[in-house]
């Protein structure tokens, strides 16, 4: 098997990149470990900034999210038993964001593909990226008791965290740079109409909590928890207490609860390597970052890797010019890094750490007056929110 570029992961970012690639004549191969009903049965996040969604369009694909997603011009923060409005789209000379589920995007990337009988290879096992070094790159997998090889130009990992690619740099030529925060987000995802047209962020003493959705008739909220807790210690009824307390009473009065239909907890940690390049394999996504979901920087920051690794090979192949390549790891990590300050920001200011002093406390609540009193201070919120230009 031959092709020009062999994409490792079915997620998003593998999926977007391939799509935008074949509609440029440009051969891909797209090789993921689990089957589409696995990969669409994760539960992710769905705020998309405008970058994100041009990118969509420019794909093919953003017909459905155009007709169905929800555009939101403005966000909540509450603290103090109050909410307070930042209006991202006047902040931003006209910028907003899609609410629009990653299970229903991923789901339009798919279905782009099999229009254009784009090869991407479901179960594929041992996936393993070969001669990265050299002029001739290729990837071998198991499928059905077989083995295949697959040759090509160039390797694109998008394979996640746990992803085979990034481990297969050598660990000599990575830097690592993590931190892991002291608590999780308890999820929940339940069939009822959202409590606010806007998502609203809410700050307490006794933690963390958010009020998103997913549609008109979906709900998905979250808690701050310590990571000592499972599911099991938090069913519907308890959750939704909690919840309300942690809000502005008009909102917790407003809410309507029912069953929970997933329900999850996930521990919020950062993460980048540096660069995101070896030799003819380019990282992008999770393979080579993870943000905490405060800021919903993380998809929205594999689409920035997907935008610059997309032109690069464009410029390779219909022009001859390889310095996006050469500099796509230096482009990608800079906006990256921007993506991972707005979400240690808003991470910090908006969470309580239990080792915070009464000192850090005041702090917290000072920086949400200053935010609020500040219009520039509304407008960096608000840019960095509804995604920086590429």
């Amino acid at each position: 098997m031959k092709t020009e570029v062999g994409i490792i992961g079915g997620g998003p970012s593998g999926l977007l990149l391939a799509q935008l690639l074949h509609r440029q004549g440009i051969g891909t191969v797209l090789l993921e470990k689990h089957t589409r009903e696995y990969v669409l049965s994760r539960i992710r996040a769905g705020v998309l900034e405008h970058g994100f969604a041009k990118l969509m369009r420019e794909a093919g694909v953003g017909e459905r999210m155009d007709r169905e997603g929800q555009i939101h011009d403005g966000i909540f923060i509450a603290h103090g038993g109050v909410r307070e409005r930042v209006d991202l789209k006047g902040l931003t000379g006209g910028n907003s964001v899609i609410v629009y589920g990653q299970t229903e995007l991923t789901r339009d990337l798919y279905d782009g593909r099999d229009r254009m009988q784009g090869t991407v290879i479901h179960e594929a096992q041992d996936v393993t990226p070969h001669d990265l070094d050299t002029p001739r790159p290729y990837l071998t997998f198991r499928k059905d008791g077989e083995s295949v090889r697959v040759d090509c130009d160039f390797i694109a990992g998008c394979d996640g965290f746990h992803g085979v690619s990034r481990r297969s740099i050598p660990p000599e030529r990575l830097s690592e740079y993590e931190r892991v925060y002291p608590f999780g987000w308890l999820g929940v995802l339940s069939r009822t109409p959202p409590v606010s047209p806007e998502l609203i962020y809410a700050t307490h003493e006794r933690g963390f909590a958010l009020c998103s959705l997913r549609s008109p008739t979906l709900s998905r909220y979250y808690i701050q928890v310590p990571l000592s807790d499972s599911v099991d210690d938090w069913p519907d009824e308890r959750f939704f207490d909690e919840l309300k307390r942690r809000l502005p009473p008009d909102v917790a009065a407003a809410m309507v609860t029912g069953p929970s239909i997933e329900k999850s907890i996930a521990p919020l940690r950062a993460y980048v390597a540096e660069p995101m390049r070896h030799g003819r394999l380019f990282l992008a996504g999770d393979a080579a970052h993870i943000v905490p979901p405060t800021g919903a920087r993380g998809l929205n920051s594999a689409a920035s890797d997907v935008y610059y690794l997309y032109h690069a090979l464009l410029d390779h192949y219909q022009r001859g010019d390889d310095s996006g390549l050469d500099g796509y790891s230096e482009r990608a990590l800079a906006r990256v890094w921007k993506g991972q300050r707005f979400s240690w920001w808003m991470t910090s200011l908006l969470h309580r750490f239990p080792d915070a002093s009464p000192y850090d406390r005041r702090m917290q609540a000072i920086e949400l007056t200053y935010l609020f009193s500040s219009r520039a201070a509304l407008a960096s919120l608000a840019e960095n929110y509804v995604g920086l230009p590429f």
